[in-house]
């Protein structure tokens, strides 16, 4: 991408390539700090013991965050067999089972393909979601039981990359909300000999590659508004309507955009992303084919 940006006044988004031992929140605050008071947040969080892509928002870009986790991931794994952990991962306290049974590829297989399709998903007692509003990994250093229900997620494939016992290495694409570690639990469980995350990396969110990653640690004050990606990369998947100057106007100040402002314009149903003149995400609108209207939502332009 050409040119610079001012982060303070242009929304964007930053492809980060966060590395092992530090926090996605501490990744956050990398970029948050020489930006001075802009509002920057992340989208789907990465485990300390975890690494690769992680997507900040810069801005008003950060109403999109919904919008990256939606997307589909691609991570790389390491799964340990013959071992548990209370975290599910190799950062927690890892227990050895004693005389593990070693399954045969077969049976590897086999329990890999019992994870793959939409299934309801047991997400781990140390995790960032919420139980009564307090998050469950708050709970669960306090000793407390934390008991959270199923989910669905959608796994889409599942490649066994190499086996050697103890160890899996495998390669996943899955849609949002997909936690690796409780894989990692359940093929352990399916395969009686238990198993938690040694090795994780995100490969990909969406439009997003580790390949293309920026290192946060370079980040200045200076680099972040050239580095900045264009806000509508982040909603990519939405149908899109390209609106006028004046458009823009309309809905900067929060109001619809009707037939008469649309000049017969075809509108989709549901979520639509508004554009500007020169492509710039404007808004995220709700459409409403029958009356020819769109409301607008998630406001990026400022009026």
């Amino acid at each position: 991408m050409t040119g610079r940006r001012n982060a303070a006044t242009a929304p964007g988004v930053l492809n980060l390539d966060k590395p092992t031992g530090v926090t996605s929140r501490a990744v956050v605050d990398r970029v948050a700090r020489p930006l001075r008071g802009v509002k920057v947040g992340h989208a789907g969080t990465l485990d300390p013991l975890a690494s690769g892509v992680l997507v900040v928002c810069v801005g008003a870009a950060t109403r999109l965050i919904e919008f990256v986790q939606r997307m589909p991931k691609t991570y790389r794994t390491v799964i340990r067999l013959g071992a548990t952990s209370d975290t599910l991962d190799a950062d927690g306290h890892v227990v050895a089972v004693a005389s593990p049974r070693v399954p045969k590829e077969s049976e590897v297989l086999a329990a890999l393909a019992g994870q793959v399709g939409t299934i309801g998903q047991r997400p781990p007692a140390f995790s960032a979601l919420k139980v009564a509003g307090r998050r469950a990994y708050d709970l669960a250093r306090a000793g407390l039981e934390v008991d959270l229900a199923p989910r669905p997620v959608t796994i889409d494939r599942i490649d066994l990359l190499g086996y050697r016992w103890p160890r899996l290495e495998l390669k996943i694409a899955c849609g949002g909300g997909t936690f690796i570690r409780s894989i990692a639990r359940d093929v352990g469980e399916a395969l009686g000999c238990g198993g938690l995350v040694e090795v994780l990396v995100r490969t990909r969110i969406g439009p997003y590659t580790q390949a293309e990653a920026i290192d946060p640690m370079a980040l200045t004050a200076g680099s972040i508004p050239g580095l900045l990606r264009p806000a509508a990369e982040a909603v990519a998947a939405l149908p899109a309507v390209r609106i006028s100057a004046g458009g823009v106007a309309t809905i900067a100040r929060g109001r619809a955009l009707g037939p008469r402002e649309l000049a017969g314009a075809a509108v989709p149903a549901g979520e639509v992303a508004l554009l500007g003149p020169d492509g710039t995400l404007v808004a995220i609108a709700e459409g409403v084919p029958e009356a020819g209207f769109l409301h607008p939502r998630r406001v990026l332009a400022s009026g």
